[in-house]
């Protein structure tokens, strides 16, 4: 099939793809962003606070990011196989996977908990300063005790974007934005019979707001009013007699994408950590740029995970032109938006490093900082995108190599060598992102092209048996 075609017939194809695709991305992309917006509030409160406490919840922020993207990626499979499930009419199945989906997300959480206990160790043989290693090791400490339940709130918003039933995630998570702000503003500053906290005091509000959502939602999903045609309510024994065995490709599609953001993390953090060897004010500026790439990255996260759902969809219907169509509809609607984006970070890119903080020299730098990732933002969501629809149709472990070698054979080699050696700064961490980010568009794409013309992994064959 060619890529686009502009006969009637197929422009009233796309047009009706793109339709049903903004209307489940719009809830799914304020709901992704709405993660986002939590984090910028807690940025922003804290660097108002101080910016060394700000540089304290930048490096706290390493080990649990570090282990909160693999951990993300490890539940995507019920994602997949709720949409592939839903799309071949099998109700009961995208029920079990949710199911097995809280447990499975509560149990991955508490050993993300057990790593983060040791962030501080961690940042101390990174080569942090005593002070920082200290301090950030805290933030880390309590952020991990959040993991479970923000896994337990994606897990249920995997559900209800699977059936395409995005609304309710989106609610939940304005709601929890308004708390966020309460919470970060008495915790942080130390309000009423609360003490100043600053960077500690943030995790604590981000703790006790993922714990409100992990509750609200999954309450949601065990009183749908049609939740026993999906199963929901099913004994607890017949539950768990089918978790492990039942759950196996969830979690074989969890473990490729897991390994896939974690390595894209990992490879971050290494340069998180390089910009704290330039000093509080480099790591600072670092830390303003990527709150504010990371706002318009998680609205593509939104629009990539709609278009799994769309591609998963057809995936399960066994319809190899419709997929490949939605995944193309996608990318190019995620371009559309992430350059619009772009423009208002160049635009704007003064106002957002002044909105954290009053410290001129982090200003000047992080602006200029913001400007320049506004440029990377449309090529690196292409693979976020793309990567995305590869998963819908069932691929696993090819996006993960494509990832490994972008992020750590291309992009942190260049980021030592530019930011570092060649002492270009933070710049220099920027323009190797710039590169990693070229080379990882360009092949995922391709891969979805090669995919798409063959029927998804595995080929026509293995779409008459589409994995639920």
């Amino acid at each position: 099939m060619a890529l686009f075609s502009f006969a009637p017939e197929r422009l009233s194809l796309y047009r009706a793809h793109l339709s049903e695709l903004s209307r489940l991305a719009a809830p799914t992309m304020v709901q992704r962003g709405g993660v986002l917006t939590m984090s910028v509030v807690d940025t922003i409160m804290v660097g108002n606070f101080s910016t060394e406490q700000l540089a304290f919840q930048a490096i706290g922020h390493v080990p649990y990011a570090f282990v909160m993207l693999f951990l993300l990626g490890g539940i995507m499979g019920q994602l997949v196989v709720t949409s592939n499930a839903f799309g071949a009419g099998e109700h009961h199945a995208c029920g079990a996977a949710w199911r097995r989906g809280i447990p499975y997300a509560f149990g991955l959480g508490c050993l993300g908990l057990v790593f983060c206990v040791f962030g501080g160790p961690v940042l101390s043989l990174t080569g942090q300063s005593d002070e920082l290693a200290l301090e950030g090791g805290r933030v880390s400490i309590v952020l991990g005790i959040a993991l479970p339940f923000l896994l337990m709130t994606v897990a249920g918003g995997y559900f209800l974007e699977g059936i395409k039933r995005p609304l309710p995630g989106m609610i939940v998570m304005i709601m929890a934005n308004l708390l966020n702000v309460l919470a970060n503003w008495m915790l942080v500053f130390g309000v009423g019979p609360f003490p100043a906290m600053g960077a500690v005091g943030s995790a604590i509000a981000t703790a006790t707001v993922w714990t409100f959502q992990a509750l609200l939602i999954n309450l949601y999903i065990w009183h749908l009013r049609d939740g026993e045609s999906f199963g929901i309510r099913l004994r607890v024994a017949d539950t768990w007699r089918s978790f492990w065995q039942g759950g196996k490709r969830q979690r074989e599609l969890g473990y490729a994408a897991g390994a896939s953001m974690g390595t894209e993390n990992a490879a971050f953090s290494i340069m998180q950590l390089m910009a704290g060897l330039m000093g509080p004010v480099a790591l600072a500026a670092y830390a303003v740029t990527f709150n504010a790439f990371a706002v318009a990255f998680m609205v593509s996260i939104g629009i990539g995970t709609a278009t799994a759902v769309r591609v998963g969809f057809y995936y399960g219907q066994r319809d190899k032109d419709q997929m490949a169509v939605a995944g193309w509809t996608g990318l190019v609607f995620n371009l559309f938006v992430m350059t619009l984006l772009g423009l208002v970070l160049i635009s704007f890119a003064e106002p957002i490093a002044r909105a954290y903080g009053d410290d001129a020299e982090l200003i000047l730098l992080a602006a200029g900082m913001i400007a320049f990732i506004a440029l990377v933002l449309p090529l690196d969501t292409v693979q976020t995108v793309m990567a995305s629809a590869l998963r819908g149709m069932g691929e696993t472990w090819v996006p993960t190599g494509f990832h490994l070698i972008s992020y750590f054979v291309i992009m942190v080699p260049l980021a030592w060598y530019l930011g570092l050696y060649l002492e270009r700064g933070p710049i220099g961490l920027l323009e190797a992102f710039l590169v990693a980010s070229v080379f990882s568009a360009a092949v995922i794409s391709l891969r979805f092209r090669y995919l798409s013309a063959r029927g998804g992994a595995g080929g026509l064959a293995n779409m008459s048996n589409p994995p639920t």
